[in-house]
């Protein structure tokens, strides 16, 4: 068995992160509205959920790191 090290890569100026919609997972994503609790995306954005992703743009670098992880 082997361990493959992924490592993140540099934050690049995507503009407004708040007016961006970050990959997290869905029970994270649960807990952070019922609780006002902090989430961390894919890209390392922090943040505390207020708005409808449905309605923002997908962060780059977010969709950039989920299409490379295993399914």
């Amino acid at each position: 068995m082997t361990t493959q090290l992924l490592t993140r890569p540099a934050r690049t100026d995507t503009g407004n992160p708040d007016l961006l919609a970050h990959y997290v997972s869905k029970a994270e994503m649960a807990d952070a509205y019922v609780f006002g609790t902090e989430l961390t995306a894919l890209c390392g954005y922090r943040w505390i959920p207020s708005r409808d992703p449905e309605k923002l743009p997908v962060c780059p670098e977010c969709q950039e790191i989920y299409e490379t992880l295993p399914e």
